[in-house]
């Protein structure tokens, strides 16, 4: 794996709205079980491969109410 990856397994990554209109933020939320070789992550509770571009910018300076 590269060390240079975008997402670490166990954290949390939303999709963006566009793509799961009419779900709130917590509904799109998700977080990785696993990064793969090709820079794609497994979700916990949501099927298939996913990029980067799906997902908001992370911003680890946001805080959780």
């Amino acid at each position: 794996m590269k060390k240079d990856v975008w997402a670490r397994p166990e954290m949390e990554v939303t999709f963006r709205a566009e793509l799961m209109p009419g779900k709130s933020r917590d509904e799109r939320t998700f977080k990785v079980s696993k990064v793969l070789w090709n820079g794609r992550v497994l979700l916990h509770g949501f099927a298939g491969e996913h990029r980067e571009s799906e997902f908001e910018p992370l911003n680890f300076t946001r805080k959780k109410s």
